[in-house]
Parts: structure tokens; C-alpha cells; sequence
């Protein structure tokens, strides 16, 4: 199958069955990975419905990222008591993080966090939080987000957003959850596809395609007002769009001039350009995070592999070589990585390139993956996969060892996208 014909294929069935158009993502940990700090979360002092509902989404966050084992039986601990070093040593905790949720009279809270290092004996952290009930996961999520930070050194991404696309009869939504799968709300519905759903850079539009012309255009969608504009709607397929890292441009695949090429424009759809000119299908494109290369897919060797060019233009350098079928290049946030779908063994599977070293590395055992989508710190990629006869997203660690899968009840989910970090 040519390129251009198994992309639109793709496209065209990519998406979710959904029983309900709010159902959430379930969450099921399926590796871990290892030498995990072991670390105490004690329940929060204060009103037990408030703190037993952010301490169990702080501890689910916390273990399934793979980063962390957790030390159970410790019972309450507010921010402003010592812990018992030697108790929590005993049970081999290294770290234990402590709090107190009070109340306030306009009906909203406040909580505060300590963190401390069991094995020296001391303070890493105090943290206070004000929020309302309704923010209960949100502030689990922050909270969790500094403790991650603070133990890692990396920043934690409990409180990022993923987007997804809901297919059922007749209906298409984009859909929009924590990176936990909860909360999940419709950004937008259709009769007809929706596909490619990418962040702008600061995590308050995503630009996508829909087919309610009848015809593949692209728009761009702002989250806080619902409002959207098009971006790129010329003669022909607009597809694949992909933001540049200042925000002001998208890398896109248009068909106005023949084949499928790549192409820069302006966010506000003004300031078309060709990028490359191939004989073949280029497709897919997705800049580097130092905006200065776009990597993407095409068929100009023979056979879909990965290449890059300058986003000034210029000369192409082909990135792929092993097999005959490499596509959907991820740069990792760093820069230093490059996570794709490869074809090995009649097997489609997410596969990770170091850049300097070209050595790779195949992440998943399954074989249908697609759509790849890296976490904002680099740790996990999230992607579309299938078990069991029904789509689900999925997600692993840069180095294999920790996999998660999110999933709906009797549904099928794909096109992911995981939104930038929280500012």
C-alpha cells in the first residue's frame, strides 16, 4: 500500500467507540520499572473526605509513573509533626511526604505538604495549596507534580492534559482528559472524522483536521473559548499539522500544488510556503524542539522512512535505515531521541532512536501501534495501539521497563496527543 493511501486509511478509521460521551480512561499498570525510590505518602490530617481523596490520587499518580514504590501502614502525618524516622526506615522508606487540610469560611481549603528525607533525617519540601473542593484532583495533581520534581530532579506531568478522538455511530469527538484519563470533556463533535489533534506549545489551542466539509481542513481551536479559526483550507487534502515551538507557525501537508508536500503557515492561516519539493509523499512532519529541523515521513527512497530538513529549507537527510518501513517521527522533548513506528517482522511497533548513536531500540510488544506522543518531561510516550480486537491508548517509558494501558469499557480510543506542561 502506498504511503499517502495507508495514511488517509488510518485517518479515516482512527478513532473511539464510546458508550457514553463522558466515560473516563481507565488506568492499568502492566510493568513497572526498576529500582523504584520507596517513598511514604501518610494520610493527610484534616476533613477525611477531602484528604482521602487527594492523598489516593497523589499515591495512584506517584505509582504509576514506575518512578516509585510505595510504603503502606503509615498511617496520618501532618505537615507540622516529625515523622518517625526510624519506623519509616524500618519499613525501607526513603522518603515520606506528610500534610494538613484545613478549612476556610468562603468555603475553601487549604493544604499544606512536607516532604522529608527519611534516611538524613530532614525537611526537602513545604508546599501550601488553596483551593475549592471542585480542584480536589487538580491540587493531588500539583502536589504530586513538586514531590516527583523535587526526588527526580525532572518535572512531573500529573497536572498535563491529553487529547484523544471518540468515535461512536455516526459521532466523532475530540476529547480532552488529565493525563490520568479522568475528567475527561468533549472539545469538539462531528458526523464526520476528526484526526491529528496537536498542542500549541502553550497548551491553550490544538490544531486538528476535520472532515465536516466533506473535505480533509485544518483548524485551529481555542480551548478557552471554544472558538476556532482555519488555518489551512486550499484546494485539495490539509493535513498533519504540526506546531512550531514559538507558536506563530504550523508545518503542514498539502496537496494544492500535486502530490502530498509540506508546507509552513502562519497560525492565522496567512504566509503559505512550500518547505520541500519531492517527487514522492511527504507526510507527517513535526519540528524539533530547538525549531530548528522538521522531521518527517516519505516515500521518496522507495519505501516510508524517516527524513528531516532545515525549517529554512534546503537539503533533506534521511534519518532511517533499518527496514522498510519507518513512519511518524516523535522528536523527545530534549531533542536527543526520536521515537517512531516501525515495521519489524509484519509487526507495527513503537521503536526509540538515540540521535547521536543512531541505536534503537523497539519499546512495545504489541503490533498495531501508532500515533506516538511523548510525555512534556520525556519519560513516558503515550500511543494508539490495539487489543484485543479494539483500540486502546497506551503508554511506556523511554526505556521499555514501565507500560501503562487507558482504556474505556467496550471502546476503542486513538490519536493521541499529550499536552505541554502545566505554566
Amino acid at each position: 500500500m502506498k504511503i499517502q493511501s495507508l495514511f488517509l486509511a488510518c485517518a479515516a478509521c482512527c478513532g473511539l467507540s464510546i458508550t457514553s460521551a463522558h466515560a473516563q480512561l481507565r488506568v492499568e499498570i502492566t510493568g513497572a520499572g526498576a529500582n523504584r525510590l520507596p517513598i511514604a505518602i501518610a494520610d493527610f490530617a484534616g476533613d477525611r473526605t477531602i484528604t482521602q481523596g487527594l492523598t489516593s490520587v497523589i499515591r495512584t499518580d506517584l505509582d504509576g509513573s514506575g518512578m516509585f514504590r510505595l510504603i503502606d501502614g503509615v498511617g496520618t502525618l501532618s505537615d507540622n509533626t516529625n515523622p518517625p524516622f526510624a519506623d519509616l526506615k524500618q519499613r525501607g522508606a526513603d522518603a515520606v511526604a506528610g500534610g494538613t487540610t484545613t478549612a476556610s469560611n468562603n468555603g475553601r481549603f487549604e493544604t499544606r505538604v512536607r516532604l522529608s528525607d527519611v534516611i538524613k533525617q530532614n525537611t526537602l519540601d513545604m508546599q501550601a495549596y488553596v483551593h475549592t473542593g471542585a480542584q480536589l484532583r487538580a491540587t493531588a495533581h500539583r502536589i504530586a507534580d513538586a514531590i516527583y520534581e523535587k526526588l527526580t530532579g525532572e518535572p512531573g506531568v500529573f497536572s498535563t492534559r491529553i487529547a484523544y478522538v471518540v468515535k461512536s455511530t455516526g459521532r466523532f469527538e475530540l476529547q480532552i482528559a488529565d493525563a490520568d484519563g479522568a475528567n475527561a470533556q468533549p472539545a469538539l463533535a462531528s458526523r464526520e472524522p476528526i484526526i491529528s489533534p496537536t498542542w500549541s506549545p502553550d497548551g491553550s489551542k490544538l490544531a486538528y483536521v476535520s472532515f465536516e466539509a466533506k473535505k480533509p481542513i485544518i483548524y485551529i481551536h481555542d480551548l478557552a473559548t471554544a472558538k476556532r479559526h482555519v488555518a489551512a483550507n486550499f484546494k485539495g487534502s490539509n493535513s498533519a499539522p504540526a506546531w512550531a515551538p514559538d507558536g506563530k507557525r504550523l508545518a503542514v501537508v498539502l496537496t494544492k500544488e500535486g502530490g502530498s508536500q509540506l508546507f509552513l503557515v502562519n497560525a492565522d492561516g496567512s504566509g503559505v510556503k512550500r518547505l520541500a519539493s519531492s517527487s514522492g509523499i511527504d507526510t507527517e512532519p513535526r519540528f524539533s524542539p530547538d525549531g530548528q529541523f522538521i522531521y518527517f515521513t516519505s516515500d521518496r527512497g522507495g519505501s516510508p522512512q524517516i527524513y528531516r530538513i532545515a525549517t529554512t529549507g534546503g537539503t533533506v537527510e534521511r534519518i532511517t535505515f533499518d527496514g522498510s518501513y519507518n513512519v511518524t517521527a516523535r522528536p523527545s522533548p530534549d531533542g536527543k531521541s526520536l521515537a517512531y513506528i516501525a515495521r519489524n517482522n509484519g509487526r507495527f511497533q513503537l521503536a526509540l532512536m538515540d540521535l547521536a548513536t543512531k541505536q534503537t531500540q523497539i519499546l512495545t510488544d504489541s503490533s498495531k501501534d501508532e500515533s506516538p506522543s511523548f510525555a512534556p518531561n520525556g519519560r513516558m510516550i503515550l500511543y494508539a495501539t490495539e487489543i484485543g480486537g479494539r483500540g486502546v491508548l497506551a503508554a511506556v517509558s523511554s526505556d521499555g521497563r514501565v507500560k501503562q494501558k487507558l482504556s474505556v469499557q467496550a471502546a476503542d480510543v486513538r490519536e493521541p496527543a499529550w499536552g505541554p506542561l502545566v505554566k
